[in-house]
C-alpha cells in the first residue's frame, strides 16, 4: 500500500487546480509547440522539437505525480484539529533560546512552503513539534547536526 499523503483542504485544492491547468491548458500549448517544431523539417537536428518533447516529458511526469498524490491524499478535517496539541493544520508560535519568536503553519509535505512559513510535518522542526502542547520545550536536531531548543508559545489553527 502506498503511503497516505496528509494535507489541508487548501493544499488539496491547489494540487487539483495545478493538475487541471496542466491537463487542459499546458498539454495543448506543448502539443502546439511540437506541431510547429515538426514543421521545421529534419527532426534529428531540430532543437525546437527536442526542447518541446523534453517539456512534454516533464509535464507528463508532473501530471502523473499529481495524480498519484491526489489518489493517496488524506485531508485533515476540522474535527481533527486541536488547539491543545500540534498537528498538521496547526499554526504555532515558538521561541528559541535567544528569545526570538517564529510562527509556522504545519502542513503535509505536498504543500510545504518554508519561505512563506509553511513547514512540513516531515521536516526536522515540523516532525519535532507534532504532538507537543503550549509550554512544552522541544529539542530539535537540525540537518546540520546542531541541536536547538524551542518553547511552544501558542497553538492555533492555520489558515486553511
Amino acid at each position: 500500500m502506498e503511503k497516505e499523503i496528509i494535507m489541508t483542504y487548501a493544499g488539496l485544492r491547489a494540487l487539483e487546480d495545478e493538475l487541471e491547468q496542466l491537463k487542459t491548458v499546458k498539454r495543448k500549448e506543448v502539443a502546439e509547440k511540437i506541431k510547429v517544431a515538426r514543421g521545421y523539417g529534419d527532426l534529428s537536428e531540430n532543437s525546437e522539437y527536442d526542447e518541446a518533447k523534453n517539456e512534454q516529458g516533464l509535464m507528463e511526469g508532473r501530471i502523473a505525480l499529481l495524480e498519484k498524490m491526489l489518489k493517496h491524499a488524506r485531508v485533515v478535517t476540522e474535527d481533527e484539529l486541536s488547539n491543545d496539541r500540534i498537528s498538521v493544520g496547526s499554526h504555532v508560535t515558538i521561541r528559541d533560546e535567544d528569545g526570538e519568536e517564529e510562527e509556522y503553519d504545519i502542513t503535509g509535505s505536498a504543500e510545504s512552503d518554508p519561505m512563506n512559513g509553511k513547514i512540513s510535518d516531515a521536516s526536522p522542526i515540523g516532525a519535532a513539534l507534532i504532538g507537543h502542547s503550549e509550554g512544552d520545550t522541544v529539542e530539535i536536531t537540525l540537518p546540520s547536526g546542531m541541536t536547538v531548543q524551542y518553547e511552544v508559545i501558542a497553538i492555533g489553527r492555520a489558515e486553511l
